[in-house]
């Protein structure tokens, strides 16, 4: 018994030397990864055989291969590919930088990044901005400094002059949902004015005249873009637009509620909400579920349940999926060294109506 710690002491039992010694080497070898070397050794074989095995390379014999394998299974040998980066300079890793990693438009968007590089053989590591251009600088930095071979990235920031050296470098890019700033960079996007200016026209045809627009930021491009698209369709259609019909700021519920009840109220309200993004459009749902005046929406990004409310909510639907898988693809173009000049793609919406954005105006 051991006074200090009250613990039990049991004395070490004799064991035969050669195993002893086995156990003392066992230990020293703690947490360390098996090596080639290792595998080797097990399998009676040399450096070569296993690099050959390993690798795929011909020139072993089936019995070779299988006792190499299964000296990998056993040890659970791993292939280090610091070595293959260095003699071929590339990692089969991409960066993919997001907006907000939680934003459900993301998540369709990263998959299908995902899906391409796994059918390169690729890893994908995701990160988020937060919608801060500082962390996206800092991030897409730390994932170019671990070698990346490509990045896709959804801008926070709209300057990307700090990417120059790294595109120099080789380090493959495509821009995803927003263009880069003041650079020359492959972009895929949505075609974010004509989906709105098609909400839009949605809800002049079916009798709108006041109809307020709810978006996000003025600096991001996709919802100035959308507000854009939401002006010319009034303009198309002869109604001019009152300053208090447009608020555009953060998507965060208050400040979507308030801007909201703001143009629902007064002695001339709004009869029909075009919301710019999905958070927004969520938040108006709510707002609107409180009120016994039917109000028409339509929104900017489908949701999911937007099929299941009373009524359905009508939206102007992007691809998610198409945007991710597009962008991945042109990457890969542009390290098999078949894309050359950068090229902007735009990506079109499609109006899904389901019956909040055909609610005439109340009388």
């Amino acid at each position: 018994m051991d006074n200090r710690t009250g613990h039990r002491i049991v004395p070490e039992t004799a064991a035969p030397r050669g195993e002893r010694r086995a156990d003392r080497n066992s230990a020293t070898r703690y947490g360390n990864r098996p090596t080639m070397k290792d595998v080797a050794a097990r399998a009676g074989v040399g450096l070569k055989t296993v690099s050959r095995v390993v690798n795929g390379e011909p020139g072993v014999t089936a019995d070779t291969e299988r006792r190499v394998q299964e000296a990998i299974e056993a040890l659970g040998f791993r292939r280090n590919d610091s070595a293959r980066v260095l003699r071929k300079g590339r990692t089969a890793s991409l960066g993919l930088v997001l907006e907000d990693l939680a934003d459900p438009f993301y998540g369709p968007l990263s998959r299908a990044v995902e899906e391409v590089a796994r059918a390169h053989g690729a890893l994908l590591i995701n990160g988020s901005s937060a919608e801060d251009p500082d962390r996206e600088q800092e991030l897409v930095l730390a994932l170019c400094a671990r070698r990346v071979d490509g990045l896709v990235v959804i801008p926070a920031g709209d300057d990307h002059r700090y990417l120059e050296p790294e595109l120099r470098a080789g380090v493959a890019t495509v821009f995803v949902d927003r263009p880069a700033g003041q650079i020359d960079a492959d972009v895929v996007l949505s075609d974010n004015f004509g989906g709105a200016r098609d909400g839009v026209a949605h809800l002049i045809a079916h009798g709108h005249r006041r109809i307020g627009f709810i978006g996000d930021m003025p600096r991001i491009h996709t919802a100035a873009e959308r507000l854009r698209g939401y002006r010319t369709a009034m303009a198309d259609a002869g109604i001019p637009v009152t300053d208090s019909w447009t608020s555009l700021g953060v998507t965060d519920p208050q400040r979507v509620r308030r801007a909201a009840e703001e143009m629902l109220s007064g002695p001339e309200p709004i009869t029909a909400i075009f919301a710019g993004n999905n958070r927004v459009t969520v938040t108006v749902v709510r707002v609107l579920a409180e009120r016994s005046r039917p109000v028409a929406l339509v929104g900017f990004d489908d949701f999911e349940l937007a099929d299941l409310l009373q009524p359905g909510v009508t939206v102007v639907a992007q691809d998610a999926a198409q945007l991710g898988r597009t962008a991945a693809e042109r990457l890969f173009s542009q390290l098999d060294g078949t894309l050359v000049t950068p090229e902007r793609t735009e990506l079109p919406t499609r109006l899904i109506t389901r019956g909040s954005g055909e609610l005439p105006p109340a009388k």
